[in-house]
């Protein structure tokens, strides 16, 4: 997690070390994303989405959705990070998208 005590840190470096270590290891054999807590959150998203790999947000990692500004929504800080990524040029993923990314399936094919 980034941004926290004990934690690594939120500068951009620190993404980007993460992302060299990972592509050292596992080549291109992998999918990525990121946690920034905190104030962290949305700028660890924005870094993680620049550098091609994917984001997460939500009010268990953090409860702003800006500086002095409280999130009322997990829903309002994905709008938040959505508009981030749009502005960056980058394409957003439907859910079906990432169910084939992550080959998770869908409700249909478990047994709930």
């Amino acid at each position: 997690m980034f941004g926290i005590l004990g934690g690594i840190g939120p500068h951009p470096d620190d993404v980007a070390h993460m992302k060299r270590t990972a592509d050292r290891l596992f080549g291109d054999q992998y999918r990525w994303s990121v946690l920034g807590a905190g104030r962290n959150q949305l700028p660890i998203a924005a870094m993680s989405a620049a550098m091609g790999g994917n984001v997460r947000v939500g009010l268990e990692d953090s409860l702003w959705l800006g500086a002095g500004k409280l999130a009322e929504s997990n829903a309002a800080q994905v709008r938040a990070v959505r508009k981030t990524i749009e502005r960056l040029g980058l394409e957003i993923a439907t859910p079906d998208d990432a169910r084939r990314i992550l080959a998770l399936k869908c409700a249909a094919n478990v047994a709930f």
